[in-house]
């Protein structure tokens, strides 16, 4: 449907050229904009209750229903090329099972529709993502064909109270908490505040994942660690709008949460005609180097994206030799390379990163100054970690295979003509002694993790700046 066909349809509906809100308040969203996706408010805060619902599950989930609102209400199934919702797969490789995986997932997973502020909605209901879906094949092309529960059509693609969501935004976005929080931020950022809501209300919100007993053990100090604070540093970072967790106590324990939110005074983004489609690649390539994609998926999740993608070229790198000894586990050594720290990265630290180059001409001498030592700071902390994890995995070796490294390094030495005492050093102590340790983990950590192995991406120096701070230390 062109944009001004849609346009009129919106207009012929009824739709308010505002959002609505608790008290009257109204929200000025602006006009009807082709590229934005009007997500229901009682489509925000969905809680599974038969299975997980994955990060990219909820991103693809987006970009049909941005496809069929577009398509219009008169439908009654919706379709499109494949192309068009997912990318990264090879259509015609056994990529088939991936994609059918999310779309049977979508079609079977049940959970409730709820709106974030108790009231809001109109009403309640519980029901699959999808109706239905169908993959066929036509001239060569690869087609899906979906549908929505009856009782839900109309409020999700002519939704009367909703949030204006970008997906290009919504693309960034690494987790299923911080993309759940940031749809439901959006739907309040003209208020300024979420509505309060028990702790625990918010865990099956934004962890995608339905309550069991586990769950229901959970203390809210690890809820905050791993889940909120991780997905407030990416909306901070990312995103168009800037949002604070408000805690509410009864005595001295937390009982309520609510997020404090406020539009970031930034150049506005590119965006796009249509809304671009999810990249499964990553998960497709983790499925060929030996990684399920359940697991692939997890880590995804857990740790981002960007940290998949350097870890799945490493695990690609390290498959490819026999250096040291044969690898023998790709999960195993993949996990190894995830950066636990990712998904740890608080609003300071990310919001600092993001616009260091934005604000270095505005800053003063001092300024610039203090930053390059919180940097050096960061990079310092990073590496020494990484040494020691690159120790560890050279004590994880069988002594025969230390013993070769050893071999391999004292030749390396020779051959560069190192210094004789830490070539004399190596023969008689072995690698861990402190002049030669260093020189084994460069030697060893370029052969298996590749030449960067020992430089920080910004995201794991964000990971480390969440730990550390902003200060400058002793």
């Amino acid at each position: 449907m062109s944009t001004k066909k849609r346009a009129s349809k919106t207009a012929a509906a009824g739709e308010p050229t505002h959002g609505t809100a608790r008290h009257g308040v109204a929200l000025p969203v602006g006009g009807n904009d082709p590229m934005l996706l009007r997500k229901a408010v009682n489509t925000l805060a969905i809680v599974p209750k038969s299975a997980r619902i994955t990060t990219l599950g909820r991103k693809t989930y987006n970009v049909l229903l941005y496809q069929a609102q577009d398509q219009g209400l008169e439908n009654t199934v919706f379709k499109a090329p494949l192309e068009s919702i997912i990318s990264g797969l090879d259509f015609d490789s056994n990529d088939h099972a991936l994609i059918k995986k999310h779309l049977r997932a979508m079609v079977s997973t049940t959970v409730e529709w709820q709106s974030p502020t108790t009231g809001e909605g109109s009403s309640w209901h519980v029901s699959g993502l999808l109706a239905h879906a169908t993959l066929s094949k036509e001239a060569g092309q690869i087609w899906v064909e979906w549908s929505y529960a009856v009782n839900l059509k109309q409020e999700l693609l002519e939704p009367t109270v909703f949030a204006r969501i970008r997906l290009e935004v919504i693309s960034q976005l690494r987790s299923h908490a911080s993309v759940a929080l940031y749809e439901i931020c959006t739907r309040y950022k003209d208020i300024g505040q979420t509505a309060r809501q028990a702790w625990r209300w918010w865990v099956p919100v934004l962890s995608g994942n339905p309550m069991t007993e586990k769950s229901a053990k959970l203390e809210y100090r690890i809820f905050k660690r791993d889940t909120l604070k991780p997905a407030l540093a990416e909306i901070n970072t990312i995103t168009d709008i800037e949002v604070d967790l408000v805690e509410h106590k009864r005595g001295r324990t937390v009982d309520e949460l609510q997020f404090r939110i406020q539009p970031k005074r930034q150049a506005a983004l590119a965006l796009t005609r249509q809304a671009a489609p999810v990249d499964l690649g990553l998960i497709a390539k983790a499925q060929r180097l030996g990684v399920g994609d359940e697991v692939a998926e997890a880590m995804a999740q857990d740790f981002g994206e960007d940290a998949l993608r350097s870890g799945l070229e490493s695990l690609e790198r390290r498959l490819g030799t026999t250096f040291p000894e044969p690898l023998r586990d790709p999960v195993r050594y993949l996990r190894a390379l995830m950066p636990s720290e990712a998904a740890r990265a608080t609003k300071r630290a990310e919001q600092q990163a993001a616009q260091d180059a934005a604000r270095e001409d505005l800053q003063s001498p001092a300024n610039r100054e203090a930053q390059q030592k919180r940097r050096a700071r960061w990079v310092a902390e990073w590496t020494r970690r990484q040494h020691e994890k690159c120790s560890a995995d050279i004590e994880a070796l069988s002594q025969a295979a230390q013993q070769e490294l050893e071999e391999g390094l004292l030749t390396a030495l020779r051959e560069r003509n190192a210094h004789p005492s830490i070539i004399k050093r190596l023969a008689t102590s072995g690698w861990q002694h402190p002049m030669v340790r260093h020189e084994m983990l460069k030697y060893f950590g370029k052969a298996t993790y590749g030449d960067q192995w020992d430089t920080p991406t910004a995201e794991q120096l964000l990971s480390v700046a969440a730990e550390l701070g902003e200060s400058e230390g002793p």
